[in-house]
């Protein structure tokens, strides 16, 4: 992947066609299971799918997430995907997928992101953005950002509990970037603010701004009653995400958020629930769909033949 190259509006198109054929009702993505064993706090995720439409193709990917791994000095997140030719069922790709998962996600964050910011009034000033973690997945999101939203950036505020050196910052970026002493900073200060946490416990407990786009990518940070001040919740799969201790299963649970209340992605990426953006707050939560990292890796595998990158085996 890293000598294919990243476009990142290639990768928000491809989530936007993946997203429509939802509607089309041309995908197939069962339930997650989860691995685990001995240490809970482990899991490995099956998540098969099959994506139709011109990407045409099945798969599953199979991702391990061991939080200890960072006192072993390894990465969280390991995974790979298999895919398979939609005809046959032969395997056409294996691919080893840590930085193809972590475009995913914040590709899907770009596709909601950009949703929003097409819906904003004409004269909406720059605005700023707030990260909060800064591993793989906040990093991707600050590149994500910075490339696609170049134009509308103020400031991006970053905070990680384990601190942010930014002579680590791409130099293309830097200038962006302020690094925030709190989390509370970042909340305070961004009109999009964005989680990549590990956390498990939920540690936000201030009500959001009006007029924000909050973003819980990391699924784990925000204290169930912030639900009190959410106008528009969207979700990209209610049956994935209203469970596994997620802020909607608790929001479920102690506060009676319904699925007759979210609105799931296919409607949001149609553009028809963005209005009055500047009196509501919006919060969007993805459990991740295997349908997306599919079709990201069909994408991959289509650059690679086309650039002559990768390892073709024999039969």
């Amino acid at each position: 992947m890293v000598e294919i190259g990243l476009d990142w509006h290639d990768v928000v198109n491809v989530i936007y066609r993946a997203t429509r054929l939802i509607d089309e009702k041309d995908v197939i993505q069962p339930i997650k299971p989860y691995l685990r064993y001995k240490d809970v706090s482990n899991r490995i995720i099956a998540m098969p799918a099959y994506v139709g439409g011109e990407i045409a193709t099945a798969g599953i990917k199979w991702i391990a997430s061991f939080p200890g791994n960072a006192e072993r000095n390894l990465p969280r997140a390991h995974s790979i995907v298999i895919l398979n030719d939609e005809t046959t069922g032969v395997p056409i790709a294996t691919i080893n997928t840590p930085l193809i998962s972590g475009i995913r996600t914040a590709g899907v964050t770009g596709a909601i992101i950009s949703r929003y910011v097409e819906h904003l009034p004409e004269n909406t000033a720059k605005f700023s953005i707030g990260i909060i973690g800064f591993g793989p997945i906040g990093q991707l999101h600050l590149e994500m950002v910075c490339e696609l939203f170049p134009n509308l950036i103020d400031k991006i505020f970053i905070y990680d509990i384990k601190g942010v050196d930014i002579d680590n910052i791409n130099s293309k970026y830097r200038n962006y970037v302020v690094i925030a002493s709190s989390w509370q900073e970042v909340y305070k200060s961004s009109r999009i603010f964005i989680t990549c946490t590990v956390s498990t416990t939920p540690y936000i407990d201030i009500p959001p701004p009006i007029g924000t786009l909050q973003l819980n990518i990391s699924l784990r940070d925000y204290h169930a009653d912030i639900v009190k001040y959410v106008d528009l919740m969207i979700v990209d799969d209610w049956d994935e995400i209203c469970r596994e201790n997620t802020d909607v299963e608790r929001m479920h649970i102690e506060f009676g958020l319904a699925k007759s209340d979210v609105i799931e992605i296919s409607r949001a990426i149609d553009g028809n629930s963005w209005n009055d953006l500047e009196r509501k707050v919006i919060m969007f939560n993805p459990m991740g769909m295997a349908i997306y990292d599919i079709a990201i890796s069909k994408y991959y595998l289509d650059k690679s033949i086309e650039q002559g990158i990768g390892l073709i085996l024999e039969e």
